[in-house]
């Protein structure tokens, strides 16, 4: 058994929080490289270049690559040979929020109640916190900031088995034909298949995590994320004014799911697709 007082959590969570928001990770710099090079339209390639020397700036100077500086999402993989001491996880996991959106300026935008008070908590908590216990002794955190100008243009579609790959390719361009330019473009679109609603909804949020150079290991999902990636720049989106980048990547995660069903989600993050991981 493995002790790990719960002040370090927060301490990584902090830490990760300002990461996410500073430094675009280094495959989806990668891919808006190679977007600009592809790219055919001269107003997308001109978009293209403020997009990259944006985050090249905000890189150089720890400052955030966006304005929104997004909802936390949070999947931590508890190892049952842990032993965690101190307090309550999510507390820490909190705290770490509170502690990094505040030393690191970042703009706070929670809530505390949806609908009839919306009134900001002041320091960006609480997050979404999804809890796994896996085998082993060590604690592993992915740590996703989610802008809601994406966020907002997700969606859900609920399939049947009869529906097939022609369906779930149907259902997920019609939610990219309806977000349109309003994600901020090009995108990273996290596809969940499978599962229950709620579960295909999580999933796409996990998919968001996958670098956007690694394809799905099994092999008729990688092909169809490569299918679903060029009906998406066959669009005309493009960089938000028009162009043939429309998406740099589109990762799907799947799971079982009832014989009766096939649940389709899809979450679309911007150009700015933050995240951040720490091992404990």
């Amino acid at each position: 058994m493995r002790t790990i007082d719960v002040k370090e959590i927060t301490e990584a969570v902090a830490r990760m929080c300002k990461e996410a928001a500073y430094y675009l990770p280094k495959d989806v710099y990668e891919a808006l490289k190679k977007g600009r090079e592809t790219e055919q339209s001269p107003v997308g390639r001109d978009v293209l270049d403020q997009i990259i020397k944006n985050s090249e700036i905000a890189r150089s100077e720890d400052r955030p690559i966006c304005q929104d500086c997004g909802l936390v999402i949070v999947f931590v993989e508890v190892g049952q040979d842990v032993h965690l001491e101190g307090g309550d996880l999510n507390d820490a996991i909190n705290a770490g929020v509170a502690k990094g959106y505040t030393e690191g300026y970042l703009r706070k935008s929670v809530v505390e109640e949806p609908l009839f008070n919306r009134k900001n908590t002041g320091d960006n908590t609480p997050a979404v916190i999804y809890t796994k216990i896996v085998p082993g002794d060590k604690v592993h955190i992915r740590l996703e900031p989610k802008g809601f100008g994406s966020e907002n243009k997700g969606g859900i579609k609920m399939l049947v088995p009869a529906d097939g790959v022609e369906g779930v390719k149907k259902a997920v361009l019609d939610i990219i034909l309806h977000a349109g330019p309003n994600p901020c473009p090009p995108m990273v679109v996290g596809v969940g298949i499978g599962g229950t609603m709620d579960r295909a909804a999580v999933l796409s949020k996990l998919a968001l995590l996958r670098p956007t150079n690694v394809r799905n290991a099994h092999p008729e999902y990688a092909k169809l994320e490569k299918e679903i990636l060029d009906l998406i720049n066959q669009t005309g989106i493009g960089p938000q004014l028009g162009g043939t980048t429309s998406a740099l990547a589109v990762n799907i995660e799947w799971a079982p799911t009832h014989i009766a069903g096939l649940p389709v989600a899809v979450t679309i993050c911007c150009h700015a697709t933050r995240h951040a991981e720490s091992t404990l």
